[in-house]
């Protein structure tokens, strides 16, 4: 086992919710960032990702477990470990070499010394030239570029990097890692260990050495994956494909994800998170899914590129069509069940009725919204207690999300209506069922 740069054991991290419980974001995380490696972490947006980097970096403290940086217990900054963020988080006002040295500057380093070092790393990572221009004049990628060399400047052991090229274009984005990958590779760089998040599968597999799977509600490493390929990877290469294959089962599988068996879908409990996934585009790959090539099973990599989507797209749409008993993965692949086989050869009229009856069966949430309106005369409720529901476990721009996501899906399955200007859900007028109920 090679040298630890920064180790985690039983991590774990809670903040306040609105209604002053706490919500935990990390529960046990156990991980090593190694000497020599790139490890990519990979999960949904709000499993606790960016916290633990900030954890690691030392910026946030672990309310459990115990962080240690070379060996040591961490309890403040590491000196040796850089962020990258994906906001590039310039200084407007600062010329690029002024950006660079500005962590040098406060290590107290010397005039002289931080003007050396931050022309050697704005050389290293292509931006000589550039001392002088300020942020506003440069492009997406030769931004993230500049934050990328302020990091480098202190010449870090760790480099983590929270999404640091999911902002930029596709091909911007390729050139950048590209470049990353020439530079640890040559040993122009002064790290010994990349941590990487990312949401791109792709880019993880061409990348890293290890690849973990981060669950969610609370954050926690599900499973992980060694790469043995050398650098640097095909993307078209077989083995590199298959690898591929493999990561999107873990990523989309629930309890059987690893032991590639066909997944079930992680069952929901009352305030869980809601995949983020609307439905007009949840009826787009139902009825791709259906077309030639596929005809009802696809490879999820190919599937993928045949609907236009990121991974980051794509993979909650997969969830959510899988929570609702429309879809299935196994070994990787995604199949069509017999219920989105009816649903997607249906009328419209019909599909809104399949999908609400899948709702109640599979999303407690929305049934408990349900059924709280089939309790009240008016068959009217306002929205707030439903929110202070999710707020006991969702922090609170992630629980208006998951609010909106069922309300829209509440809505088109015609489980209910929401009244935009006043807050309240109300049982649609023409429900049989709820008139039948108040007339006995």
């Amino acid at each position: 086992m090679r040298d630890a740069i920064i180790e985690l054991k039983g991590v774990g991290k809670s903040f306040r919710s609105a209604d002053g419980n706490a919500r935990a974001v990390l529960d046990g995380v156990d991980f090593r960032l190694e000497r020599g490696e790139i490890v990519a972490l990979l999960g949904q947006s709000g499993s606790g990702k960016s916290t633990l980097l900030r954890i690691m970096a030392g910026l946030v403290a672990a309310d459990a477990g115990t962080v240690s940086y070379g060996g040591q217990p961490l309890y403040g900054p590491a000196r040796g470990v850089s962020m990258v963020f994906q906001s590039f988080a310039l200084f407007p006002w600062l010329s690029v070499q002024q950006n660079v040295e500005i962590g040098l500057e406060a290590r107290g380093v010397s005039a002289a010394d931080r003007a050396r070092r931050a022309e050697k790393a704005i050389d290293l990572i292509g931006l000589a030239g550039f001392e002088g221009a300020l942020p506003r004049e440069l492009s997406g990628g030769m931004r993230q570029r500049v934050g990328i060399a302020r990091a480098l400047v202190v010449e870090p052991e760790g480099l983590l990097m929270d999404e640091a090229v999911s902002a930029l274009d596709v091909l911007t984005g390729e050139r950048l890692r590209e470049d990353i990958l020439e530079l640890w590779s040559s040993g122009s760089m002064p790290t010994k260990a990349i941590l990487v998040v990312s949401h791109n599968i792709e880019e993880a597999v061409l990348m890293a050495d290890r690849v973990l799977i981060f669950a969610s509600d609370p954050g926690r490493v599900r499973s992980q994956l060694a790469i043995g390929l050398p650098r640097p990877r095909d993307p078209n290469g077989s083995d590199v494909r298959d690898l591929v294959d493999e990561v999107y089962a873990l990523m989309t599988g629930g309890r059987g994800a690893l032991d590639r068996t066909t997944v079930e879908p992680d069952e929901l409990s009352l305030a869980d998170r809601l995949p983020e996934a609307d439905v007009a585009r949840m009826d787009g790959l139902l009825e791709l899914l259906l077309d030639d090539p596929f005809n009802g099973r696809a490879d999820l990599p190919m599937f993928a590129e045949a609907s236009e989507l990121t991974d980051d797209e794509l993979l909650p749409l997969v969830q959510a069509l899988s929570l609702l008993d429309m879809t299935r993965t196994a070994d990787g692949d995604l199949h069509i069940t017999p219920v989105g086989r009816q649903y997607a050869d249906r009328s419209y009229t019909d599909r809104q009725a399949i999908f609400g009856r899948q709702l109640l069966a599979h999303v407690p949430f929305i049934a408990h919204i349900r059924h709280s309106l089939d309790q009240e005369e008016t068959g009217e409720l306002p929205e707030k207690p439903f929110l202070r529901l999710l707020q006991e476990t969702l922090d609170t721009t992630e629980a208006e999300r998951v609010m909106r996501t069922a309300i829209e899906w509440g809505r088109y399955g015609e489980i209910f209506e929401y009244d935009y200007h006043t807050g309240s859900i109300q049982i649609p007028h023409d429900d049989e069922a709820h008139e039948a109920g108040i007339a006995s």
